[in-house]
């Protein structure tokens, strides 16, 4: 899992604090961070925090990363989402830009 991919540290405290809660997700980005998902922005600690409750609330799931690349500054994670949502699995993209060993944005595409 995330210690075979040698993931960014930041990106995989995010994957390891995805199957706890909201609290332990915030922790892992910029207080300016900006997330996208499912045509949405969430930016700022605050907005993150309710985006991650908000998921939580309506799914139960795992996320499993397969792969990572680099483009540029930007670190894209491929992994497999397994849950309680139509269409389960479905492999996701995480497209993580990391500032001073935090995330500064996450964009969640298919």
């Amino acid at each position: 899992m995330n210690e075979q991919l040698d993931l960014p540290e930041a990106v995989a405290a995010y994957f390891s604090a995805d199957r706890l809660d909201s609290e332990a997700v915030v922790r892992c980005f910029t207080r300016e961070a900006v997330v996208r998902d499912e045509n949405q922005a969430h930016t700022g600690i605050d907005a993150i925090k309710r985006w991650r409750a908000e998921v939580g609330s309506k799914f139960v799931y795992t996320s499993r990363p397969l792969s990572q690349t680099r483009d540029g500054d930007t670190i894209v994670v491929t992994s497999c989402l397994t849950g309680n949502f139509p269409g389960s699995p479905v492999d996701l993209r995480y497209a993580f830009r990391l500032e001073r060993g935090k995330i500064a944005s996450l964009e969640i595409m298919k």
